[in-house]
């Protein structure tokens, strides 16, 4: 199943190297949907970790009243719920308020092959630094015949119709 990874960098670097580059999947988190607090804790996501706790406790409370019980349960479910598919956004807008910078977003089966696509571009992007930029100009071949250039669509644009 394909999944999407955002690749952030660290504040005021150019060119970052795979050690100082993070790379989190844009997505569902089963150990945020399990154990919010927690999950949020590990991930130093302190002022949420908090509201999810007082939260899960007020759901727990009142639980145990007669009455409300579908209500407590509804507050801890809703908590999981929101932590689990919204965790890792709140790992990515953390650091971003940090300083940290979305350099890209990319679709990959796996975080490997992710970071693969990820840094093969850096490689690419730093070898043609020193290059000359290619020629993407819509030329037609030296003995090819007039208009039969390449060009993007269905029909090609010999100046008229």
């Amino acid at each position: 199943m394909t999944s999407s990874y955002i690749f952030l960098t660290p504040p005021g670097s150019t060119r970052a190297t795979a050690d100082e580059t993070r790379t989190i999947r844009d997505g569902f988190t089963l150990l945020g949907f399990l154990f919010p607090w927690v999950w949020l804790l590990a991930h130093r996501l302190w002022l949420h970790a908090a509201a999810a706790f007082l939260l899960q406790g007020i759901g727990g409370a009142l639980m145990d009243e007669p009455g409300l019980g579908p209500a407590g349960a509804a507050i801890l479910l809703g908590v999981n719920i929101l932590v689990g598919l919204e965790g890792q956004n709140f790992r990515v807008r953390n650091l971003a308020a940090k300083g940290w910078n979305e350099d890209a977003l990319i679709a990959a089966d796996t975080i490997g092959v992710a970071e693969q696509i990820y840094f093969s571009d850096r490689a690419a992007i730093a070898a043609s630094d020193d290059a000359a930029a290619p020629d993407w100009q819509n030329k037609a071949g030296p003995n090819s015949p007039h208009g039969h250039a390449t060009s993007l669509g269905l029909f090609g644009f010999d100046g008229g119709r």
